[in-house]
């Protein structure tokens, strides 16, 4: 959220300048009184008043007119309090879109920010209840859709009517479904294992080049049934990692690319080692991501494609994004909508092949 620049005045200033106005106004308050005494005749002179009797009347007058203001002035200053505090308790209720405008009070920077800081989190919180319930929609209907298939094909090879060959190809079927499934758990598994992991253990050193090379064979199915052209170019590399967190980055990129691209497509697929970085890039000529995907693309549970015409259930770019921030590497992506994706992953290079 965008707030107008102005000059900040800090809160503690506000408060000051606020005291010291309540003092010199009751000061103020209080002189004008005793003269005003003075002037219809009860005193006829400042002097006729002892000391103790002017110094009483005096500190009456300060204390009911300080009460006064500072009642008045404090109850102005603790208002944008009582606002933050109704849309906080609105914000806990579950209503995200609860916004609040303290940024006109007194002009002070600490409103400015409080503004900014509790709108953005509205609007984060607002965010996740979405993906949440899409999460829930999209989960249902991955987990639905293979278990119907299985029920199905299984009532049907029930039948001592289906021929050799019929009992083959639904049985086919039937295991494609299970590996869906249990695809869908592992990558559900993975993604609570790391998500709250905040240093990577049982590193050792590898052949990282070896691993690309196995997620590629491992996929080989994927990309062979779709024609897809491989342009493959890995430099041999050692490397000083957590093998399972890294292949996960590797087969999820692959598949990915894979998944977008279309029949006779083409991927290349690159590994090359600078004095400071290890540096993935794989590229393909697919469907692309349009600035909305690309944003939200590490979201957990966002899909771009709500129409469940491709498979996935937003996972797996989200445990990308968590095993290469572990490694204190970067991602970079590239895409445009029908012209291909291009996505760059650059890790500390730990040991040099």
């Amino acid at each position: 959220m965008k707030i107008k620049k102005k000059s900040p005045i800090n809160l503690l200033v506000v408060l000051s300048i606020s005291v010291f106005f309540i003092l010199i106004l009751t000061m103020i308050v209080a002189a004008a009184v005793v003269f005003l005494l003075m002037g219809v005749g009860m005193l006829k002179d400042i002097s006729e008043l002892s000391l103790l009797k002017s110094f009483i009347l005096l500190v009456i007058i300060s204390t009911i007119m300080g009460t006064i203001l500072t009642t008045l002035i404090g109850n102005a200053l603790l208002n944008p309090f009582r606002v933050l505090n109704v849309a906080m308790k609105k914000l806990a209720g579950g209503d995200f879109s609860v916004r609040i405008d303290l940024s006109n009070r007194f002009a002070s920077y600490e409103f400015d920010e409080l503004t900014a800081s509790f709108n953005l989190m509205a609007q984060q919180l607002g965010s996740v209840e979405m993906l949440r319930s899409d999460f829930v929609n999209n989960f249902s209907h991955e987990f639905k859709t293979p278990i119907v298939s299985l029920r199905g094909f299984a009532k049907i090879l029930k039948n001592n009517k289906l021929t050799n060959s019929e009992r083959i190809e639904y049985l086919d079927i039937i295991i494609n479904e299970a590996d869906r499934l249990a695809a869908l758990s592992q990558n559900v598994l993975s993604l609570s294992k790391i998500e709250n992991q905040t240093i990577i253990t049982d590193n050792v050193e590898y052949n990282l080049t070896e691993q690309i090379r196995c997620a590629i064979l491992m996929l080989e199915n994927k990309w062979s049934n779709k024609h897809i052209d491989l342009d493959i170019n890995l430099q041999e590399i050692s490397y000083n990692g957590n093998e399972e967190l890294l292949n996960m980055v590797w087969t999820n990129l692959i598949d990915n690319a894979i998944k977008f691209s279309h029949d006779q497509g083409k991927i290349v697929i690159h590994l090359n080692e600078n004095d400071d970085d290890v540096i993935f890039e794989i590229k393909d000529e697919g469907i692309g991501m349009n600035p909305e995907t690309q944003k939200n693309m590490f979201d957990k549970f966002y899909q771009g494609d709500t129409s469940h015409f491709i498979e996935g259930n937003g996972i797996g770019m989200t445990i990308v994004n968590k095993i290469i921030e572990l490694y204190k590497g970067e991602i970079f992506i590239d895409s445009k909508l029908d012209e291909g994706t291009l996505i760059i992953v650059s890790l500390p290079n730990i040991i040099k092949g």
